[in-house]
């Protein structure tokens, strides 16, 4: 793995830096990718810093945009990609055609694509890290540097309540939030949902199957979101649903979408997920990834591994 210092120099070196996060985004994807690329413009205002996705930040909007990134835009550019485990999920298909490649993330190494990584998977989220590196490096982190950074922690840790959550992220958090950034807002702008997104939740729940072990799963259909106005980034506010019953130990949201593949997301209060998401195309953390399914076959063999993994975490732990 490399250092800080060895991305702060490779940083020095180019006046083009375009920076990448994950497809789907989270608050930590666009968090981690708004905050450094922020950090760098004002620390060096003459080099040229672009945010790429594929505008498919939706409700998340108010963390950042994206820029308007062309082909040209690459050419003898550093490409950085933040909170993006493989290249799969890499929003926007030209981050291979700039000079250098660097990954900075938090999710377990299955894929190391880049030409330097810092990759600490025991940090709860990007942002976390960033912070880490603008401080090590000696950047200001103005409040515009630090509300995204804050909004990507908050998000990423489930408002400080997962396990990953350590003293170092309260003093980091702490720090952000001493720049006067306001975190009701962003605790607001995480936790708000309209009134049909809330119908949708409800949905969810409806149409939720629990298994005996404690695994439970819902599909969420084309036709559901259509019903109700929503965008398949929109049926993100369904993946936590089944984790309110006390009894679902794991669980998996199935969003079909317009292909008619389905984006698979799942979620553990202990079970380990992410090996389970990995077979799919996919990956992330221990207990929340995501992956993908082409078919109900594959839906159903998704969940049938994630009832085989609930039901030895029960028999391990009995």
């Amino acid at each position: 793995m490399s250092s800080f210092d060895d991305i702060y120099e490779k940083i020095l070196q180019y006046p083009t830096i375009i920076l990448h996060r994950h497809t789907s985004p989270d608050p930590d994807a666009i968090g981690s990718q708004a905050g450094l690329a922020r950090a760098i413009m004002e620390k060096f205002p003459d080099k040229r810093v672009l945010c790429a996705g594929e505008n498919d930040e939706g409700d998340l909007a108010w963390i950042n945009h994206m820029d308007q990134v062309k082909a040209t835009d690459y050419e003898g550019a550093l490409v950085i990609t933040t909170d993006t485990a493989n290249t799969p999920r890499i929003s926007n298909k030209l981050y291979d055609k700039g000079d250098f490649l660097i990954k900075i993330d938090h999710h377990p190494d299955v894929d190391p694509y880049a030409d330097m990584s810092y990759v600490d998977p025991d940090a709860p989220a990007a942002c976390q890290i960033i912070v880490d590196f603008l401080n090590e490096e000696g950047f200001k982190i103005t409040p515009e540097v630090a509300y995204p950074l804050y909004a990507g922690i908050v998000g990423d840790t489930g408002r400080f309540m997962y396990p990953e959550t350590s003293e170092h992220t309260f003093k980091v958090a702490a720090q952000l939030a001493s720049t006067g950034i306001d975190i009701t807002e962003i605790a607001r702008n995480i936790a708000d949902v309209t009134f049909d997104e809330a119908k949708l939740q409800a949905l969810a729940m409806d149409k939720m199957e629990i298994d005996p072990v404690g695994a439970a799963y819902t599909i969420l259909m084309q036709d559901d979101l259509k019903k109700l106005g929503l965008t398949d980034d929109q049926a993100n506010v369904a993946v936590s649903t089944p984790g309110r019953i006390k009894d679902v130990l794991a669980w998996n949201v199935f969003v079909e979408k317009p292909d008619g593949t389905f984006r698979v997301h799942y979620r553990s209060k202990g079970p380990v997920i992410n090996e389970l998401a990995a077979k799919h195309d996919g990956g992330g953390h221990a207990l929340a990834s995501g992956a993908n399914a082409k078919d109900m076959d594959e839906v159903k063999q998704v969940f049938a591994e994630v009832v085989e993994v609930t039901k030895k975490y029960k028999e391990d732990h009995e």
